[in-house]
């Protein structure tokens, strides 16, 4: 399963101070966040950045993601130190923030940290607990702050090196919820919504600019289509009464390859693939509740030549694919999001696909939520 950010148990010792940098954690409202969604702003001093520090935090934090076409790091890191009190201004307004430092450090970064621990906490690190602490809407709404704490470099880094993607994950969580908003603000299609709730019993969101390209019997093909060198598109399966017991990696490649052969083409008897020439990765995860598995890869444009190998077409790009078994419906759902950008980076057009995933629901979700909305409009 998808590891998440669970505080170790001597985190029981680490009393995180309330009013932290003259009592902007007491404030009821706080503005926005700012800042270019997948940035990281790392609070860490030069010294442990140019060290074997920065390369822990760059490794497990932000690997780079052999799953794109061309090496991209999973977050854009920029380092930031506590320079000037117009410095740690400019920090608290960031949406992501890491702050690391050894304790036994006499930089800025290392008495911040210490400021925020009481004497037992303090204690605590010095006989060797380490903690990652993380923080939502810290001082900015939309915002996440992880501290991590240890008193050695040492330390920390064997922490990076263990939880690495708990932190991954808490980042990537609050990105895509920033992502969902920023999405649907211009509109959301819900003609569209309804038509796959009344047909199909699911709904995921819909921007405002997507087209339903296929609509048969349990698949379903949204599109965004840029121009002619540019689109996303999502597709949406699923199988009724389906054991999930069958539910495993080789199952998941096989019926993608199926699902886009047959229904992902190109002109000329082209059609989509995923390319096992490069990295792909299946992991099981836990999602929204449900269990299942996600893969990250490459897809390509080929077809079929009369000696039956295969002839590329140069089109290609990443893909994210979810597969899950729902146990509301006992159905086994597949939902995969594409990206075909030449030219552009390709990370963050991928996190739009993977936001419109997790904006699934079920029909009986979709009921209880309206049920949840009238009421309170009631009251």
């Amino acid at each position: 399963m998808r590891k998440r950010i669970i505080h170790p148990v001597m985190s029981f010792f680490l009393l995180l101070t309330i009013a932290v940098m003259a009592g902007c954690e007491t404030l009821e409202y706080r503005p926005e966040a700012v800042g270019k969604e997948g940035d990281v702003v790392v609070v860490t001093d030069s010294a442990s950045w140019s060290g074997e520090l920065g390369d822990a935090i760059r490794g497990n934090v932000a690997p780079y993601l052999g799953t794109l076409p061309a090496p991209e790091r999973a977050f854009h890191l920029q380092r930031m130190t506590l320079t000037s009190n117009r410095i740690i201004e400019t920090i608290q307004k960031q949406k992501n923030i890491l702050v690391v430092a050894p304790l036994s450090d006499s930089t800025r970064e290392a008495a911040f940290l210490r400021a925020r621990l009481d004497a037992e906490a303090q204690e605590a690190i010095r006989n060797g607990s380490v903690s990652i602490i993380p923080r939502r809407d810290l001082w900015r709404s939309g915002q996440q702050v992880i501290y991590v704490f240890g008193q050695t470099e040492e330390a920390i880094i064997a922490e990076l090196e263990e939880r690495g993607e708990d932190i991954q994950y808490q980042f990537n969580d609050i990105t895509r919820q920033r992502v969902e908003l920023d999405m649907f603000e211009k509109g959301r299609q819900f003609d569209m919504e309804q038509a796959l709730l009344d047909k199909h019993e699911f709904r995921v969101k819909v921007q405002h600019d997507y087209f339903s390209a296929i609509d048969t019997t349990n698949f379903v093909w949204l599109r965004r289509v840029i121009d002619q060198n540019s689109w996303r598109s999502l597709f949406v399966y699923y199988i009724d009464d389906f054991n999930p017991a069958n539910l495993n990696p080789s199952w998941i490649h096989a019926a993608r390859d199926r699902l886009t052969k047959t229904h992902i083409q190109g002109n000329l008897d082209g059609f989509v693939t995923i390319d096992y020439r490069r990295e792909l990765n299946t992991e099981n995860i836990d999602f929204l509740g449900r269990y299942g598995f996600e893969t990250r890869g490459l897809w390509h444009m080929v077809e079929r030549r009369d000696n039956g190998d295969l002839a590329e077409w140069g089109m290609g790009g990443p893909f994210v694919n979810y597969a899950f078994y729902d146990d509301d419906s006992r159905r086994l759902y597949m939902i995969d999001g594409m990206v075909f950008a030449p030219g552009y980076d390709k990370r963050e057009f991928l996190r739009h696909m993977e936001t419109i995933a997790h904006t699934f629901q079920n029909a009986n979700q979709v009921m209880a939520e309206e049920t949840h909305s009238n009421q309170k409009s009631a009251d």
